[in-house]
This record gives structure tokens, C-alpha cells and sequence, in this order.
């Protein structure tokens, strides 16, 4: 009896062992995950300031995306200071490199060597790059997408998914895609200034604006005739998105 209880004594000891090792290792091993993302992080940030700090603006599509450079890395300074996981110093990563791939395109526009290439941002690759040039009209006002810096684009966003929707590599008159970038969500208008300007173009792929206006928000929005916020429409929310300031 004394024996196949201290059997079981022992045999809990060596399962309390156990356990207490393994999430020891597993603590550790998030540790070493965090601090090696921060390190990475870091170093991607420090190169983005230095990028920053070191050139000035010579035109106005320079001037532009350093700008744009520069408020990546603010970001990146900020969200660095606020990580607490590996998957935050990932997300770090992400928009310092971003914010040099601005640091690029203003090179480009002053005629400078753009540098060493970057790795691909998320989405960046789907998301094509503007191939011509193409000028429309919406809602009255025109607007521009050039594959080149000019003085009527001097907006240049590197390609990526914004809200879920692809926004191509390119040079623009106006930075349209921030509208569903702070609502998180494309408003109808910014989905057919999108839609007029890459349909059919060669570089962006035929999915991505041929589908229509439904996928931008998800799913079917219902229209059947009716007006924005009409109760015969599938989605109960529709009437809340922004609609990027076009009037549709």
C-alpha cells in the first residue's frame, strides 16, 4: 500500500516537472520570437530615419512621398514603443518598410538610384501596379493614375490591399485610397473611381475591379433599383460607410 502510494506521489512530482519545464520553454521560446522581431523591427525603423533625414525634397512628387516616408516612420517609432508580441514587431516591420519603399519612389522622381530592392509588402504583389496613363472623371473632378511621377501625379502609394480591396503600384493626382484606408471599408464613389481607372489596364489583375461594386463590401449589397440605405437592401449597414466624398 506504502509502495503504490508513493508511486503515485512521485509519478504527480514528475508530471508537475513536466509541465512547469514546458511552459518554461514555451516562455522562453516567446521571448526569444519577441526579441528577435523587435531587433527587426528596430533595425527597419533606424534605416527608414536615416533614409529620411538624409534627403531632401527637389519636386513636389518628391517632396510628397518623403513626407509619406516620414509619417511611416512616426508610425513605426510609435507602434515599435507599443509591441508586446512578435506578431506587433511583424506589423512594425511592415510599415517601416513601407514607409522605404516611399524613400524609393522619391529617389525615382529626382532622377536618383533608387537602391537595393525590398522585400514584397503584404498584398503588395496582387495588387499589380498602374502600367499607363489614365485620366476620368468622377463626379466631377478629374483624376489621374500614371505609372511615372508627374506634376499632375505627384501621389505615389507602393501597392498593397487597402480595406480588402487591391490598390495598384502607382503614381496619382490625389491619395483616394485613404478614405477606405480610415473608414476600413470602400464607400461606392472611391469603388468606381477605382473601378474607372484599372479596368482592362495590363498590370492590374482582370479580378480585382471586373467583379463590380458588390465586392467591395463584402458581399451583395442588394441593389435592386433603390436608393443608398433603402430597407430592401441585404445589408442593414450599408447607409454607414463612407462614400469617400464622390456623390453617387
Amino acid at each position: 500500500m506504502n509502495s503504490a502510494l508513493i508511486l503515485i506521489v512521485v509519478a504527480a512530482a514528475v508530471l508537475v516537472v513536466a509541465v512547469w519545464w514546458s511552459r518554461k520553454q514555451a516562455v522562453e521560446h516567446r521571448r526569444k520570437q519577441l526579441e528577435d522581431a523587435r531587433a527587426e523591427a528596430r533595425r527597419w525603423t533606424e534605416r527608414l530615419g536615416g533614409q529620411v533625414l538624409n534627403l531632401v525634397g527637389t519636386n513636389e512628387a518628391a517632396k510628397q512621398a518623403l513626407a509619406d516616408a516620414s509619417e511611416r516612420h512616426g508610425a513605426a517609432i510609435s507602434q515599435l514603443d507599443q509591441a508586446d508580441s512578435a506578431e506587433k514587431c511583424r506589423l512594425t516591420t511592415e510599415t517601416a518598410m513601407e514607409g522605404l519603399y516611399y524613400v524609393r519612389a522619391a529617389r525615382t522622381a529626382m532622377d536618383m538610384d533608387p537602391g537595393p530592392d525590398l522585400p514584397d509588402l503584404t498584398g503588395r504583389h496582387g495588387a499589380g501596379r498602374v502600367t499607363e496613363h489614365r485620366e476620368v472623371e468622377v463626379d466631377g473632378k478629374q483624376q489621374v493614375a500614371s505609372p511615372t511621377p508627374t506634376e499632375r501625379t505627384p501621389h505615389y502609394y507602393p501597392g498593397g490591399r487597402v480595406a480588402g480591396r487591391p490598390v495598384p503600384e502607382g503614381w496619382y493626382s490625389e491619395p483616394w485610397w485613404k478614405t477606405a484606408l480610415v473608414a476600413g471599408a470602400w464607400g461606392v464613389g472611391t469603388f468606381m473611381l477605382a473601378d474607372a481607372l484599372f479596368s482592362g489596364m495590363d498590370g492590374v489583375p482582370d479580378a480585382a475591379y471586373a467583379e463590380g461594386a458588390p465586392d467591395a463590401f463584402g458581399g451583395d449589397p442588394g441593389f435592386d433599383g433603390g436608393e443608398v440605405g433603402d430597407p430592401g437592401m441585404d445589408d442593414p449597414g450599408f447607409d454607414d460607410f463612407d462614400l469617400g466624398g464622390f456623390d453617387f
